[in-house]
């Protein structure tokens, strides 16, 4: 039996619309870095329908939630 897809960041950021090569992922992270009182999906980097995406996954606990996960601590790195 099949389980939930592993999805990696490059994907994410593919699925985001945003351009998923590491060096621009990398260049992403770097530019947008958050405080750390602020909320991932709450940050102004992302469109309505992006902030839609990561607010739905995160919600249903689903198969993306590694990812998003991963990508809220390296966008805070001083938490």
């Amino acid at each position: 039996m099949l389980g939930e897809p592993e999805y990696n960041m490059n994907e994410l950021f593919a699925q985001l619309g945003l351009d998923s090569s590491d060096e621009a992922i990398d260049s992403f992270i770097e530019k947008n870095q958050l405080a750390k009182e602020e909320k991932l999906i709450e940050s102004t980097v992302w469109n309505d329908s992006q902030r839609a995406f990561l607010q739905e996954e995160w919600n249903k606990d689903a198969a993306w939630v590694e990812v998003i996960d991963d990508l809220n601590v390296r966008m805070h790195p001083d938490s």
